[in-house]
């Protein structure tokens, strides 16, 4: 019996709470409605606009033209290295490879 009566203390002041988070949620909506009317009307839900057939329709095209005009435009070709660019970058990558080991066993 008396985790009952312990029972009902908690659930008494769970109801309590409620009734207080209720109150406060009011008091929220209210002030939310108050800032909506100062700001020319619901902030947080604006009307949706209605578009005529045409306005659709040429929005729709300009929309394609713009798609076609990036999908037009040529790739640029892939840049290619020389044989002596490449073998002045692989010296150098071997000489950075060679001055890491050595620093590596001088620490050593």
């Amino acid at each position: 019996m008396a985790s009952l009566k312990g029972l009902a203390s908690i659930v008494s002041e769970l109801r309590v709470e409620r009734t207080s988070l209720a109150n406060q949620l009011k008091r929220v909506d209210a002030a939310l409605s108050v800032l909506g009317k100062l700001n020319g009307g619901s902030s947080y839900t604006k009307p949706r606009r209605t578009l005529s057939a045409s306005a659709r329709k040429r929005i729709s095209l300009a929309q394609k033209a713009r798609w076609a005009k990036t999908k037009s435009r040529a790739a640029k070709p892939k840049r290619t290295i020389s044989a002596a660019g490449r073998k002045r970058i692989a010296a150098a990558a071997r000489a950075r490879w060679a001055k890491f080991r050595a620093a590596k066993k001088k620490a050593a």
